[in-house]
């Protein structure tokens, strides 16, 4: 079993920053592409950001140049850091990760609970 934690959501002004960090624990082999969606009430969940195993890194226009994805192999941890945020940017953030997990070896599509964001003057 694997899972996946956020951390670093909450409540900002607009142009300010946050940070949000994933962890993936549980019986890992190994962890392919990571990523943040994010999902507002009524729609549908998109694509904020994704990360290869190798760093190789792709963006949402809507926040190209604001927004930052990394990652951290030994701690099976990414991390969005999240600048100029607009009001526009308020959803709840989603972490994914495609897992290859320990014996029996299986390939999973990993989701977290989700973390609120919310930009708000």
């Amino acid at each position: 079993q694997v899972r996946l934690v956020e951390s670093g959501g909450g409540s900002v002004q607009p142009g300010g920053s946050l940070r949000l960090s994933c962890a993936a624990s549980g019986s890992i082999f190994i962890i392919n592409d990571m990523g943040w969606y994010r999902q507002a009430p009524g729609k549908q969940r998109e694509l904020v950001a994704r990360i290869s195993s190798g760093g190789s890194t792709n963006y949402a226009d809507s926040v190209k140049g604001r927004f930052t994805i990394s990652r951290d192999n030994a701690k099976n941890t990414v991390y969005l850091q999240m600048n100029s945020l607009k009001p526009e940017d308020t959803d709840v953030y989603y972490c994914n990760a495609g897992v290859i997990t320990g014996t029996p070896y299986r390939s999973l599509k990993v989701w977290g609970p989700g973390t609120l964001v919310t930009v708000s003057s």
